[in-house]
């Protein structure tokens, strides 16, 4: 939908959350299927649990309940006493479902696949419960078929934190650069290709894109699988050598050639699961969730503990978040069960003391990990972790880092910081060893600089003179040198003792020199 759309649903949610209330069962989480023929699967990758924050003590800053809202037109059915909010949602499903049937072989084969893991199907079902009616409601509104409801099944489950080895991510399995293409933001605090909200609205906006092409939802599924190039590549081909040009009729890879038999797996399922001896979870036609603004900064575990809501299902419903800390400039609403929705909103004004204990700090230069940590106060080791630096990287100038709030760094993060901080590594400089000289009686700043391939600038300063300089005969110098790998000793042979101090003569210099590691 479009932003204005968007921020209207949101309000009309938000006001409602006061007053409705819903229940629905928690779902577990499962596994990608590695299916019957050889197709790639969809490894999860699940964020690490945190510990849940406890609410804090009394302090200056306060919490603010969200902005009361003019109650607008639901655009869903919100009245659970209605009809229709007692409708099965599975059969709401079966109604919708307009994509042409595919028999062959491999449908069968993943039927018989899906009916021999029924733990599978229910973990996967269940997930699947958080999400399925925002997305038949989607579609409804688009005129779509249903059947692209189930699509998630096949990408990933409807995990949305998935992420496939070629870096796949979410539940519709977006990949970076087609992500960006619909709009869908990613930065070193969220990713959108995770969001429920903003990547379900990318996917669809994506398969209408794919059918108007093709004008078929098969051709459009492969695409969303494979891309469009290589479908419309596919078809030229056929066509050219007189043959069909349908799903079934085109040469594609093993992963694509098994997509649209998957779906079509689910859906029979999906239409008869007792003829597989499965039993699919029961799903009410409302709302799993709603949308609740967010106007200030605050940390993801207090967010989980101000809704009363395990911290694993708050992050099955707001996925997006990269960092501990939800950016109210980029991330103004979160997703919460209806229940819980109503508590969040009556608790968070509540609240006394800090909803934040992270920010973003830019860094003024580049830096090693160890000089940012003494200049924001925090351990090294935390700030490698909470912002995923590598080992041995230096942290480039202008770069984002969550730090810690303090008295100098207490104000929200700003809307440009939070839609577009990005992080930048160099690589640090090699490990190296300090070398003490004695000069020869021609010796300069210059000369030892030639010898040991390095600056002069550099020599300069390791010895505090002017890069001109030169050096007295028998002056001692110091030159900083890549430190030798450490030489392989065979198991049960001791290592030969390192001489500690070791004298030699320079190749083409009068130069005598004193190694040694410090």
């Amino acid at each position: 939908m479009t932003r204005p759309t968007a921020v209207r649903v949101r309000a009309c949610l938000a006001a409602l959350a006061i007053f409705l209330a819903g229940c629905a069962t928690a779902p577990t989480t499962g596994d990608t299927p590695v299916g019957p023929v050889a197709t790639e699967a969809v490894p999860v990758v699940p964020e690490p649990p945190a510990a849940p924050v406890p609410l804090a003590e009394p302090a200056a800053e306060s919490a603010r309940a969200p902005a009361p809202v003019d109650p607008l037109r639901p655009e869903v059915p919100l009245d659970l006493d209605d009809r229709s909010a007692r409708v099965d949602l599975w059969e709401r499903v079966r109604g919708g479902l307009r994509i042409p049937t595919l028999d062959n072989e491999l449908v069968r084969q993943w039927e018989r696949w899906y009916a021999d893991r029924p733990d599978y199907v229910q973990r996967m079902t269940e997930r699947g419960g958080r999400y399925l009616f925002h997305i038949v409601e989607e579609l409804d509104k688009r005129g779509m078929p249903a059947d692209l409801a189930l699509l998630p099944f096949v990408e990933s489950a409807f995990n949305p934190q998935a992420m496939s080895s070629a870096r796949a991510s979410g539940m519709w399995q977006f990949m970076p650069a087609t992500g960006r293409s619909f709009e869908l933001r990613q930065n070193m605090f969220r990713d959108d290709r995770r969001d429920v909200l903003a990547s379900t609205r990318a996917a669809l906006d994506y398969l209408q894109k794919l059918h108007g092409m093709f004008d078929d939802w098969q051709l459009a599924l492969a695409a969303y699988n494979w891309g469009e190039g290589n479908v419309g590549r596919a078809i030229e081909r056929n066509r050219r050598a007189g043959l069909p040009t349908d799903y079934d009729s085109l040469r594609m890879p093993a992963e694509t050639r098994n997509y649209v038999p998957k779906l079509q797996a689910i859906k029979n399922i999906v239409l008869a699961p007792a003829d597989y001896g499965l039993e699919l979870p029961e799903l009410a036609n409302h709302p799993y969730f709603l949308a609740v603004p967010i106007e200030r900064d605050i940390d993801v575990a207090l967010a989980a503990t101000l809704a009363e809501l395990p911290l694993d299902e708050f992050k099955a419903l707001n996925p997006q978040m990269n960092k501990p800390v939800i950016l109210a400039a980029g991330t103004p609403q979160v997703l919460l069960p209806y229940d819980n929705a109503n508590t969040f909103v009556r608790r968070l004004p509540q609240h006394r003391g800090p909803l934040a204990s992270w920010t973003a700090w830019v860094a003024p230069r580049t830096l090693s990990t160890a000089a940012a940590a003494k200049l924001v106060g925090m351990d090294e080791a935390t700030l490698r972790d909470v912002n995923r630096i590598p080992p041995r990287m230096l942290v480039r100038a202008g770069s984002a880092l969550l730090v810690p709030r303090s008295e100098q760094r207490h104000a929200d993060v700003p809307e440009h910081l939070a839609e577009h901080a990005q992080i930048a590594f160099a690589p640090a400089e090699p490990a190296k060893r300090r070398l003490v000289l004695k000069a020869g009686k021609r010796d300069s700043v210059a000369s030892v600089a030639r010898r040991y391939r390095v600056a002069p600038a550099q020599v300069a300063q390791w010895n505090d003179v002017a890069v001109g300089s030169r050096f007295r005969a028998g002056e001692q110098v110091v030159v900083w040198v890549a430190a030798k790998p450490a030489k392989k000793v065979a198991a049960g042979r001791p290592a030969a003792r390192k001489t500690a101090s070791v004298k030699r003569t320079a190749r083409g210099s009068n130069t005598r020199v004193a190694a040694s590691a410090r």
